[in-house]
This record gives structure tokens, sequence and C-alpha cells, in this order.
């Protein structure tokens, strides 16, 4: 029989994952939408081309920032990265109720790619830290599992809350819940050594301060 009993940690990694997703998640379907409506200039190419810069920028820096990481032997800072990755990324949609240009979109959704690739990077490190043994791939499974359906339900969600209150209040909503995403890691700030060991005040060099896991 499976033990399903999950640690602290590994729970709050898949609950912040599920927030955070399901916010993502109800523009995801009407992204390419708001391009061609609401942008000047905006067409299948340019939501073609904000897609390809957030997959491709993001992509390339994944493995150059988790060689960092690697060199670093404090887990604080996987934190830091994780936790700063989140909180950037769920500023960008407030961004969108500004954007007017094509230029405006692509800069966005750069910055999306960079706290995004901050953020996966360290993801994966602290959860295979601190996975329970013998239900590794079960816990594996319920981040996906979370993920998938929280960006699905709320894809729908989306496509029905554009088409009744427009873009502006979804945008200002996917940024909010993505937010409660990235403070529901603030909970594991007594789980991982050191990074609050001053409170709440912290400088970048004590972010980078190496120190033994």
């Amino acid at each position: 029989m499976v033990n399903l009993k999950i640690n602290r940690i590994a729970k709050y990694l898949i609950l912040s994952d599920l927030v955070f997703y399901a916010g993502w998640g109800l523009i995801t379907p009407i992204f390419a939408i708001f391009i061609v409506q609401k942008i000047q200039g905006g067409d299948a190419l340019v939501a073609g081309l904000s897609s390809a810069i957030y997959l491709i920028l993001m992509s390339l820096l994944r493995v150059p920032i988790g060689i960092f990481l690697d060199s670093r032997p404090s887990e604080r800072d996987d934190y830091w990265f994780l936790t700063v990755g989140l909180f950037i990324a769920a500023l960008v949609p407030f961004g969108f109720i500004f954007a007017k240009f094509p230029w405006h979109i692509y800069s966005l959704q750069a910055i999306h790619a960079i706290a995004m690739a901050i953020s996966l990077s360290a993801w994966p490190a602290i959860f295979t830290r601190h996975i329970d043994k013998g239900i590794e791939s079960t816990e594996w499974g319920l981040d996906a599992t979370s993920v998938g359906l929280g960006a699905g339900i709320s894809g729908a969600i989306g496509g029905w809350a554009v088409t009744q209150f427009g873009f502006n209040p979804v945008f200002i909503a996917v940024g909010i819940i993505g937010l409660i995403g990235a403070a529901l890691l603030l909970f594991l700030r007594k789980d991982i050594k050191g990074v609050f060991d001053h409170g709440f005040r912290f400088s970048l060099k004590e972010i980078f301060q190496k120190e033994e896991k």
C-alpha cells in the first residue's frame, strides 16, 4: 500500500505550483487573442514571436543558472532564487494591462522568461533534496497532476471571464493569484536553513554567501 504522507517542504512546493500555474492558466488560452485585439499591430506573427522569446530565453538560461546554483553549497540560494523568481513572474500580468505595442509584449515576455528560469532552476533542486523516499514517482506525479489540472480548469474559467469582464480584470486576477502562489513559499522560511537568520532583512551578499548544506 502506498504511503501518501508527504513532508512539509514537498507539500508546500506542490501547493505553490498548483496556485501559481492555476493563475497563469487563466490567460494561457486567450493570450494570442489579447495580442491580436488589443496590441497595435498585433497579429499571429507577434503572438508567435512573443511565445518564442519566452520559451527560447527561458530554455537558454536554465542550464547556466542551474550550474551556478549547483556551485553554491547553501540551500538558501535555491530558496531565494525560487521565491524571488516566482514573485517577479507574478508581477508580469500587471504589465500586460499597460501594454500597447508589440515591443511591450516582447519585453514583458523576456522578463517572464528570466524570472521563470531563475525559479524553475531552483525548484527541482529543493524538491529532489526533500522528496520522500519510496514515493518519489508519486510525489513528482502529484506535482505534475496539480499543475495540469489547475491550469486546465482555470483555462476554461479564463476564457469565460474574458468574455464577461474583459482582459484587464483577468490580468489582475492572474497577478494576485500568482503572488499568493509565491507567498506560500514563505511558510518554508523555518524549514530552509539560513533563509531568515536576520528576519526579513537581507542583502545580495548574504544570499550568495557560501554555506554548507
